[in-house]
């Protein structure tokens, strides 16, 4: 008979194997992807499909300078998150939405939030 704990690892990692040393490296991998201040916020307003161009953005986030969205945005388009879609006409457009790939953090993200969430009634 196996031990409960080795039954749901099983069930939670699927048929990857991590040791702990690996799932640290994959979790600080995912985070530098991740980390900057507006990173998240921009991930959020992108959610669901949506596709803003620049200026949309840069009011859907007030107090993000135009310097650092375009950081941002740039450090995103270059990880994969984002993908950047040029319209050529004249005045040239330009939107932003997710790849499938960083619409798929959706459900990750639901998950963190749905756990900061119960921080309150989990402090001492």
């Amino acid at each position: 008979m196996t031990r409960t704990h080795k039954k749901v690892r099983r069930l939670l990692l699927g048929k990857v194997k991590y040791t702990a040393s690996t799932a640290a490296d994959g979790v600080q991998q995912a985070f530098r992807m991740l980390e900057g201040r507006w990173k998240l916020v921009i991930l959020f307003h992108l959610f669901g499909g949506k596709l803003l161009r620049f200026s949309e953005l840069e009011r859907a986030i007030p107090g993000v300078s135009q310097k650092m969205l375009i950081q941002q945005l740039r450090q995103l388009e270059s990880d994969g998150i984002v993908r950047r879609i040029v319209h050529h006409q004249v005045p040239p457009k330009v939107e932003y939405g997710l790849t499938d790939w960083g619409q798929s953090l959706c459900p990750a993200l639901d998950v963190l939030l749905t756990w900061a969430d119960q921080q309150g009634e989990h402090r001492v």
